[in-house]
């Protein structure tokens, strides 16, 4: 209950929504600089590494090249504008989770004050694709990736776990911070074996109807799937660590504070259900005798 209660204070669905639409954001223009450097080096591009990853074929591997493929007169301007514009996409997404942290254990915002650390967690990011892609490149041929997920599952842990340290100015201690680590690892592994399965079917169907920039809703949608879990799992991190917290002391809620918790739950969902009619549209329903 008190999982559900954090989860609807930091309004976790909108929260996922931002961070999804955040690192839209900073994903592309960051593949497009990364195919421009894989270019010149004359390897394999990122439109090819992401059909050959996810098999995608007929339409989702034709909105992919069309989206992310080499246009062959890119300049020097182009490359630099590139590096500027992924720099602060980067920091938005950055900031947008750090956001995450503050809110869901309360801490005061830093904003623009903690830039640093947001440039800080930008490199580390940085590493953890690296490795992420290598781990991939060198074990994924196994079917659904298992062996390249297990693997890749202690280094998402350990890095979410600096995420959260560096994104809250060291406020969050590590100890803190591992029940989140653990499960978003654990749920991000799970995702990514059955996003393998399902995402090809969802680039396909998307970029049938929409074209091109199907492959661009098939990302948002991946993205917010992605970003839900993170959202949950710093809720349950963060429950899960004040509840050890207060078995170690010896404490146990009443049953009066149980049903004023679930209470709470109830009242927030019904809250949110009506806010939720009233902003529907009302629809007038067609009269066939009308002419």
């Amino acid at each position: 209950m008190r999982v559900v209660s954090r989860f609807q204070k930091i309004v976790g669905f909108d929260r996922s929504m931002a961070l999804a639409s955040s690192a839209l954001t900073a994903l592309i223009p960051l593949a497009i600089v990364m195919g421009s450097v894989l270019d010149a080096f004359g390897e394999e591009d990122i439109a090819k590494r992401i059909i050959n990853h996810y098999g995608l074929t007929g339409a989702g591997a034709e909105s992919v090249t069309s989206l992310f493929g080499p246009t062959g007169n890119s300049d020097a301007s182009t490359g630099y504008f590139g590096v500027v514009f992924l720099t602060i996409s980067a920091l938005s997404f950055a900031r947008a989770s750090q956001r995450l942290f503050e809110q869901t254990w309360e801490l005061k915002p830093l904003s623009v004050r903690n830039t640093r650390n947001g440039l800080g967690w930008i490199l580390t990011l940085g590493v953890y694709l690296v490795v992420s892609g290598w781990l991939n490149a060198f074990l994924g041929a196994h079917r659904l990736g298992l062996v390249a997920v297990i693997c890749e599952v202690p280094v998402t842990g350990a890095f979410l776990v600096w995420t959260g340290r560096l994104l809250s100015a060291g406020r969050i201690t590590w100890a803190g911070l591992l029940p989140f680590g653990v499960t978003a690892s654990v749920l991000a592994g799970l995702y990514s074996v059955g996003a393998s399965v399902y995402l090809p079917h969802l680039f396909n169907t998307y970029a049938a109807r929409y074209g091109s920039v199907g492959a661009v809703f098939a990302m948002i949608s991946a993205l917010f799937g992605a970003m839900l879990l993170l959202v949950g799992s710093a809720a349950l991190g963060r429950e899960v660590r004040d509840e050890l917290v207060r078995i170690s002391r010896g404490e146990r809620p009443s049953e009066r504070e149980i049903r004023r918790q679930w209470d709470g739950v109830v009242e927030q969902t019904r809250s949110r259900w009506r806010t939720a009619k009233e902003q529907m549209p009302h629809r007038r329903p067609k009269n066939s005798d009308e002419p």
